[in-house]
């Protein structure tokens, strides 16, 4: 048995939650993994029920949080060298920024054999102040140094890290892209879109845009606002806009429709916020377009997932999302300019019908590339390949 401890940041809902537990559960049977994370922070939805309904009982390291706090840095760091000591691993394995100094500096100390970090995302762009952010920077450099081997999800992203930020030499670079369980996408869907639009009152001939993810900062829900009220003062078209996610800024966005003095959450309303959703399926179901307005982003599992579903992908182009967006089904704009994004988005709803068809040739694309079975294939003959070095 070659034993691997897996480490994430937090067990919030998310792509990385799903990631690891397919990872953590579908190996091959010669491993044996441990996974290990903190816990979801306020105004984030707990995910601990996706690795439980595999089987998967997680050990959650409450002092690891997303905010830097060297008190709690530090315990969470002597906690995992403890569960290093114990398990033994040949493999650590960690997943994500938080997760990936810690426990990297956790195994280097410890003499781990191999150490594995998947950068999921990056917080080199629009996290930070410049100094705060040359400073994570070397912190990088020298964790990649010290590791094994680094996992891009894209090859946009390698580029990213390897020749935008110098993080590492990209021969230590092995891209392999994310993997999900994407069947049920494509299953009962008229069943889960009848159960998604009678909860939420869109009548058959609205068009329901949607956007799925956390409310935060980088996620510039207000681009998406900004264009939904444009839409709605250009077009003829019926339609409800529906927000999918919670979190810090969702008191700023509903005060931001309450100074515009547009109603939401009525319903006559033509914007919802609906918080968060477990059963994805069913709102993408639901969903008629997708959207995401990120100032940056690793590879938007939202994107991916509203792809397998069939559903046209309005984006700004950060991070990853160029080279996961399947030509036919979507269309980018540069992040921050809200002028393009709602030009985007009139024209699709004006040529809704096309842009629908042409998202559906996607579908079977999407399936192959970003399946959970080629993930862990790839992953295990990379792990393998490691072991062997």
């Amino acid at each position: 048995m070659t034993k691997i401890l897996r480490i994430v940041n937090r067990f919030n809902l998310g792509g990385i939650t799903y990631n690891v537990t397919y990872l953590s559960k579908y190996l091959p049977n010669n491993y044996e993994t441990k996974l290990i994370g903190g816990p979801e922070e306020k105004g984030e939805q707990n995910s601990l029920y996706i690795p439980e309904s595999v089987g998967l009982n997680p050990e959650i390291i409450f002092e690891m949080r997303r905010s830097i706090n060297p008190i709690q840095d530090f315990l969470a760091y002597r906690k995992i060298k403890k569960i290093i000591k114990e398990f033994k691993p040949e493999i650590v394995h960690t997943h994500a920024s938080k997760a990936g100094v810690i426990g990297r500096l956790a195994a280097i100390h410890c003499k781990v054999p191999v150490i594995v970090h998947t950068f999921h995302g990056h917080v080199f762009n629009g996290y930070f102040s410049k100094v705060k952010t040359a400073f994570f920077k070397q912190i990088e450099r020298f964790l990649a140094q010290k590791s094994t081997s680094i996992i891009a999800i894209s090859e946009l992203q390698k580029k990213d890290l390897c020749d935008v930020h110098k993080i590492c030499n990209p021969s230590k670079v092995k891209v392999i892209p994310l993997g999900f369980d994407l069947k049920k996408f494509n299953t009962d869907v008229e069943l889960k879109r009848n159960l998604f639009r009678q909860m939420h009152l869109i009548e058959k001939s609205e068009i329901a845009i949607g956007i799925v993810g956390r409310l935060a900062p980088i996620k510039n829900h207000f681009m998406f606002l900004n264009a939904i009220i444009q839409l709605k003062n250009s077009c003829n078209k019926p339609f409800k806009a529906l927000i999918v996610g919670d979190g810090e800024m969702r008191t700023a966005l509903e005060a931001f429709l309450i100074e515009k003095s547009i109603t939401f959450n009525l319903p006559n309303s033509y914007i919802h916020f609906l918080g968060w959703i477990k059963e994805v399926d069913v709102v993408l179901a639901g969903l008629d377009l997708v959207c995401l307005t990120s100032n940056n982003e690793g590879t938007p599992v939202s994107i991916i997932e509203a792809q397998a579903a069939g559903k046209y992908v309005i984006s700004t182009n950060v991070g990853g999302v160029k080279d996961i967006l399947v030509e036919t089904s979507g269309k980018l704009c540069e992040p921050g300019n809200d002028k393009m994004f709602t030009k985007q988005l009139i024209n699709v709803i004006n040529d809704f019908e096309n842009c629908t068809i042409n998202a559906k040739l996607a579908i079977d694309i999407v399936h192959k590339k970003y399946s959970y079975l080629r993930l862990c294939n790839d992953m295990d003959k990379h792990y393998q390949s490691l072991l062997t070095q």
